[in-house]
């Protein structure tokens, strides 16, 4: 079982060990054994899909800004099957992020579905954040009402074991 406030900040790059999919419109838009978890404090891990494994005629550029994250860099959007802004990717990332150059990140509560091997993920609450939440990680999560500049109290200091 994994604490999502025992994940660093700044965020921490790893391979994933389960196979990734996701479906959109009832087409799966993306299907990965090679994906990426970023792990940041207080939010579901967010997967990276590399291009390759994308079908990138599912994906069309999305309206609106990019957003800039303190620590990745510029992130673009992509409608995918219809839904509007359902994916984002960061072309130029910042130079600790390279590994997540032109990777495809799928918000779960936007598309039909996305899978980490055989479970169905659930999202976070709000639309920022596009965490993949899954039986063996634990909030409370980040992103939903009432939580922004919010942290859960804690009964140990930083760092104990018991949260």
């Amino acid at each position: 079982m994994e604490s999502v406030w025992d994940y660093p900040r700044p965020p921490r790059i790893e391979p994933c060990p389960r196979r990734v999919r996701v479906v959109a419109g009832g087409v799966t838009v993306a299907d990965s054994e090679r994906t990426l978890r970023v792990l940041e404090t207080g939010q579901a891990p967010a997967i990276y899909v590399p291009p390759d494994d994308v079908d990138a005629s599912q994906l069309r550029p999305g309206a609106g800004r990019p957003t800039l994250c303190e620590w990745k860099g510029r992130a673009v959007y992509f409608d995918v099957g219809g839904a509007p802004r359902a994916a984002w990717s960061y072309p130029v990332p910042r130079p600790a992020y390279e590994a997540l150059r032109d990777h495809f990140a799928f918000y779960p509560q936007r598309v039909e579905a996305c899978y980490l091997g055989a479970e169905r993920v659930s999202s976070n609450g709000g639309d920022f954040y596009g965490g993949w939440i899954t039986a063996d990680v634990r909030g409370p999560f980040k992103g939903g009402r009432g939580t922004t500049h919010w942290r859960p109290a804690r009964t140990a200091p930083l760092g104990a074991a018991s949260r």
